[in-house]
């Protein structure tokens, strides 16, 4: 991969004088959806899979930006002084932000820069391709200038800042802190209401965790992510007239059927319902996990993906069918959606004699009813954002 960015880097910004290169992964949450920004807890890892990139300063402040995952798109030009959200500059926005964020965090950024990416993420399937740009972007800034004092902790926050604030999508921490943290062989217990976590090894003897990408692409800025967020802000708010809680992942499944009543709808019952009743299954799969029981936690997997069906409605057939068709084969340990839904993937731990059957079984399935094909990835967990 290394090679092939260079060379394109040459062939479309003229040579590969003073080219550096770097790669930041995507992810995959095993379990705690939608409780990211309900102050409860998620489990993701940063996969072998993500975003490399060829970048080099410049002598001025202009910004040249190039993906060869859009190559019809050519080299989108702006500059340093100037950064402004576009909806013409597409995915050059996403760098943008964080090059904003970073500058009204009082750090300075002197010059431009020529950026290519390329990633192996399938793009729109919810493995946080945009995280990852965030993640690898604000990399690059930190090696380039040399902000010392920018953790990864930090990279993780300013790319949640820019993705709210200069992006408007009002997105919780995981994404960005699962990729700059990730670690090799294990996944990330991370507490997202004060950001405490702790690494899990994940050991798989005899499975593998399969992604299964819809190809039904989705936009998170327009989808109803934000609307979801309001409901459970909502539904605090009236909870938090009857008690003391600053998030919905401080209550448990008692204190909140005891509680629920105070919520005025019927819907955003179900909202928080789903954003408590997720955040206990995830800090039980992650006992199970060091339990070494493996079984019980493909069973909350499984629990999970009825309560974002049900409880939280961002599922969809393609999701729902992707999954369903899992549940049926044998040596499927668990399976569920993961990232926001609506479109985007299904993460299953599958043993290792099932795969191909899984594959042979599940994909035919999926096309016959949604009337398009599915992608299947065997994945591996790997490290955060490096040079190369």
């Amino acid at each position: 991969m290394k090679e092939m960015i260079l060379k394109k880097f040459a062939e479309v910004f003229g040579d590969m004088e003073g080219v550096q290169t770097y790669f930041a992964p995507g992810r995959v949450n095993l379990i705690g959806e939608h409780t990211d920004y309900n102050a409860g807890h998620v489990f993701p890892c940063a996969l072998t899979i993500g975003t490399y990139a060829a970048a080099r300063k410049r002598n001025d402040k202009k910004l040249r930006f190039y993906s060869m995952n859009f190559e019809n798109l050519g080299v989108m030009e702006s500059s340093i002084e100037n950064i402004k959200p576009e909806k013409e500059a597409d995915w050059t926005n996403y760098p943008k932000g964080v090059m904003w964020a970073f500058m009204e965090k009082g750090y300075e950024i002197p010059c431009g820069m020529d950026l290519l990416l390329n990633g192996n993420i399938p793009n729109g399937s919810g493995l946080s391709s945009s995280a990852s740009v965030e993640v690898l972007t604000g990399h690059i800034l930190r090696d380039f200038f040399g902000f010392k004092d920018v953790t990864n902790v930090d990279l993780a926050l300013i790319g949640q800042f820019s993705e709210n604030q200069f992006n408007g999508v009002n997105c919780g921490i995981m994404d960005q802190f699962a990729i700059a943290m990730g670690k090799k062989d294990n996944a990330i217990f991370l507490d997202t209401a004060d950001l405490s976590f702790e690494y899990a090894p994940i050991k798989l003897e005899g499975a593998k965790i399969v992604i299964s990408c819809s190809n039904k692409k989705r936009g998170l800025g327009d989808s109803k992510y934000n609307e979801r967020r309001t409901e459970c802000e909502t539904a605090l708010a009236e909870l938090q007239t009857e008690i003391d809680i600053k998030g919905l992942g401080e209550l448990s499944e008692a204190q909140f059927e005891e509680h629920k009543a105070a919520i005025k709808d019927e819907v955003r019952v179900k909202r928080a319902k789903h954003a408590v009743y997720e955040n206990q299954r995830t800090i039980k799969a992650v006992e199970a996990l060091k339990a070494n029981d493996i079984a019980l936690f493909g069973q909350l997997m499984n629990a999970s993906h009825v309560s974002l069906r049900d409880d939280y409605e961002v599922t969809g057939i393609e999701l729902d069918t992707l999954v369903e068709e899992a549940w049926k084969v044998e040596g499927v340990i668990g399976s569920r959606m993961t990232g926001a839904g609506f479109g985007g993937c299904t993460v299953s731990i599958v043993k290792d004699k099932a795969i191909d059957s899984f594959i042979a079984t599940v994909g035919p399935a999926y096309e016959k009813k949604i009337g398009y094909a599915a992608d299947f990835y065997v994945v591996e967990i790997g490290e955060g954002p490096s040079n190369i």
